[in-house]
């Protein structure tokens, strides 16, 4: 009988571990390849992409039907220097903070096989004296501050961020977070150096996740800054997403 009885120990325990590992994983690889026919109908379409620093992974988002939804999350091989922002040259740090990609970012001659510069230092960079350059995402599954993927990961990649410029993309903007920035996973980084910082990048994430839509961040006394959108064509767009007192959402997640 203790046989019997150590046997459904055993099975219980590992049911609850596997039911507690499934619910920590936010956004799930759901797939391990986008089917080409699904491929072609999203290529050209706008695109973002988010990177989770804690969990190693980047996200893919395409605009599709006025909101960006997610198609595909990649395991990131490596990055440097742990969580919080780069500072300096030669720090081997992973920058965190909200970025553009253009199209003179695109290299697909890397020796890295594809590559795209994110764009640091940026105006808040700068704004703080931070130094260093050629921040990438790239192949070859090496990094020294860059943010690196397998070669398959990157043509892929690529190839979404490449297709949208050239149906008329100006930008990627590029966000990246320590973690997913949850009012759970704030008060566990209480005592980080960084929390400041961090409150500031929770502005553009919670914008995300209610709208679906990318942030739009401007650097006002050298903080990051949650903005109205610009246009009126844009402020349209976001209609069906927002509150209705838009300036009350605004000034509740913007941190000047």
């Amino acid at each position: 009988m203790s046989k019997y009885l150590f046997l459904l120990s055993v099975l219980l325990f590992s049911s609850v571990s596997f039911y507690s590992s499934a619910e920590s994983q936010v956004i799930p690889v759901t797939k391990q390849s986008i089917a080409p026919s699904e491929k072609q109908k999203l290529l050209g379409l706008p695109v973002y992409i988010r990177i989770i620093k804690e969990e190693h992974k980047l996200e893919l988002f395409v605009k599709n039907k006025n909101s960006y939804q997610h198609i595909r999350t990649y395991f990131i091989c490596s990055y440097s220097g742990g969580l919080g922002p780069k500072k300096r040259q030669g720090d081997n740090k992973s920058p965190e903070g909200f970025y553009q990609i253009t199209a003179n970012s695109l290299n697909p001659n890397s020796k890295y096989y594809r590559a795209f510069n994110i764009g640091y230092p940026n105006k808040y960079d700068r704004a703080h004296g931070f130094t260093g350059n050629y921040l990438m995402i790239h192949g070859a599954c090496v990094s020294a501050g860059c943010y690196a993927m397998t070669d398959e990961q990157i043509a892929e990649i690529y190839q979404f961020v490449e297709a949208a410029m050239k149906n008329g993309q100006q930008q990627v903007n590029i966000n990246i977070f320590p973690f997913r920035m949850t009012n759970e996973n704030m008060r566990r980084h209480q005592d980080s150096e960084y929390q400041e910082f961090w409150q500031q990048l929770k502005a553009g994430y919670d914008y995300f996740e209610a709208t679906h839509q990318p942030p739009n961040i401007s650097v006002v006394d050298g903080r990051y800054a949650l903005a109205e959108p610009a246009l009126p064509q844009t402020q349209n767009m976001y209609a069906n997403n927002l509150p209705r007192n838009t300036e009350e959402f605004i000034g509740k997640f913007s941190y000047r």
